[in-house]
């Protein structure tokens, strides 16, 4: 490939993926709304899980959950089959990510989950799957196709439920009302705790 053809796929790539995300605007329905009034209600820890390229998108999703006040961690569904999986009460929500809804890792922590009486939503785009089917939630979310090379990759839809789940988080953020100021108890360290420092200041 020369140069002009290299820069010509990537903004192909690039334009796939945006054209792919914009796709979830229709995606967004009551189920959504469900999900963010059970975490907004959940007492215990918002416990998010996936696995394989999954298991990055549920990591900075916890991460921004708890950003964004809600409280959360990354469970990990591997660990989960090691005694991991002890970790979730019913005071819980686990969310877990699965395209297909079929991988054995991610069920078995699912099953868990409803067994000790946790809530348990489910981001996948079968929602008659296994795991669609131990869901109280099942967000269906669709990526299309053409973004992922063979299919299979997970580029674009990896970034597909990466927005949604950045939806879920401000849209909570909104509805509990959560400050800068509660923000910044929790964000003293790098760039963005300087910024909020000199903010203060003036």
């Amino acid at each position: 490939m020369n140069q002009r053809e290299i820069i010509s796929l990537a903004k192909e790539v690039i334009k796939q993926e945006a054209d792919g995300v914009m796709k979830l605007l229709d995606q967004v329905d009551d189920q959504f709304v469900k999900a963010a009034q059970l975490m907004l209600k959940c007492k215990g820890h918002v416990l998010v899980t996936g696995s394989g390229t999954s298991h990055s998108v549920a990591r900075r999703l916890a991460h921004l959950l708890s950003v964004c006040g809600t409280p959360s961690l990354l469970i990990d569904a591997g660990d989960g089959q090691h005694g991991l999986s002890g970790a979730i009460t019913a005071r819980d929500i686990l969310i877990t990510l699965s395209k297909g809804g079929s991988s054995s890792e991610v069920i078995f922590i699912a099953g868990v989950a409803r067994s000790r009486g946790a809530k348990v939503i489910s981001i996948t785009e079968q929602p008659k799957s296994e795991l669609g089917k131990l869901s109280d939630i099942v967000l269906k979310v669709v990526a299309p196709s053409e973004g992922d090379p063979f299919g299979m990759i997970a580029t674009g839809s990896s970034l597909i439920n990466a927005a949604y789940g950045d939806a879920l988080c401000v849209v909570l953020l909104k509805l509990r009302g959560y400050t800068l100021e509660q923000f910044g108890e929790t964000h003293p360290g790098g760039a963005v705790g300087k910024k909020l420092k000199d903010l203060k200041i003036k």
